[in-house]
Formats: structure tokens, sequence, C-alpha cells
């Protein structure tokens, strides 16, 4: 996996996105009051292996750590990914148990 590719949000489509050989990676998600809700991952399946579905939900983070908003991660790869890197362990609000 190159780090060169952008992870963008995408509103209209309620999702954060790579673009890898011509297909879409994504973590889809739900805008509620002062936080977002990260709902599923999915990796198309010719591209799983390459640890695009990591690349993906770190960038995810890095974006919505810049907008001070609370992350309650519904997705079980998301909430995995945060229990193995506590460094984004602060976006989760106390009253969501990781």
């Amino acid at each position: 996996m190159t780090t060169d590719i952008p992870v963008i949000d995408n509103p209209d489509s309620k999702r954060f996105e790579v673009h890898v050989d011509g297909q879409i990676a994504r973590v889809e998600y739900i805008n509620a009051t002062n936080k977002i809700v990260l709902t599923h991952t999915e990796v198309p399946i010719n591209l799983e292996g390459r640890g695009i579905a990591k690349y993906l939900i770190k960038g995810t983070l890095d974006i919505l750590r810049t907008r001070s908003i609370d992350v309650i991660p519904l997705c079980p790869f998301v909430k995995s990914f945060i229990r193995r890197n506590p460094e984004y362990a602060d976006l989760v609000p106390a009253e969501y148990p990781l």
C-alpha cells in the first residue's frame, strides 16, 4: 500500500474513501450532533491483504481529530484498530467503551 493515496471525505455518500486501482475502499458514517458514528468498513475483495483498511481507518481518524468531534466506532474493525492503536482512544467518549 502506498501512503501517498489521499483519504477523502465524501459527505454526499457519507463515507471516507481511498481510491486504489480504480476501486473504492470506504468507511461509512452517520453524522450526529458533535459526533460521528463510524458504521462500516469495506475493502473490495481483490484489494484485501494490502493494508488498505488500516491505512483508510488511520487516515479517517486523523481527519476526524482535526474536527474536534467525538468518534463512535460501531464498526468492529474500527473499534479493533483503536484498541490496537491507543493514540486514537481519546477520540472516543468514555461512555462508549472500547
